[in-house]
């Protein structure tokens, strides 16, 4: 799949719960939530909230300081409009 600028993500910043807010190139502001993502093996390091912290928009993606990455369509496609987000939102400490 052929991505869109418009759907690159520009800046993202981890919050409690193992949540991303992630602002795209559109200007749309959403919320990804790893839990599910952190149930595989290849990103088991980020279960540790130190490394969970240390993501980076890295060219069309984001990248955690220990190797992991993810598909820039699954973060804009599965991620909910900051909006229509309904629950508290936290930085991660």
């Amino acid at each position: 799949m052929k991505n869109k600028i418009e759907e690159l993500p520009i800046e993202v910043k981890p919050l409690e719960g193992y949540l991303l807010y992630i602002k795209f190139k559109n200007n749309e502001e959403k919320i990804y939530d790893m839990k599910e993502m952190l149930k595989f093996d290849y990103y088991k390091n980020l279960k540790n909230k130190e490394n969970f912290k240390k993501v980076k928009v890295y060219g069309i993606t984001l990248k955690w300081s220990t190797g992991e990455d993810i598909a820039p369509e699954k973060i804009y496609f599965n991620s909910i409009p900051l909006k229509d987000y309904k629950f508290e939102i936290k930085e991660m400490n």
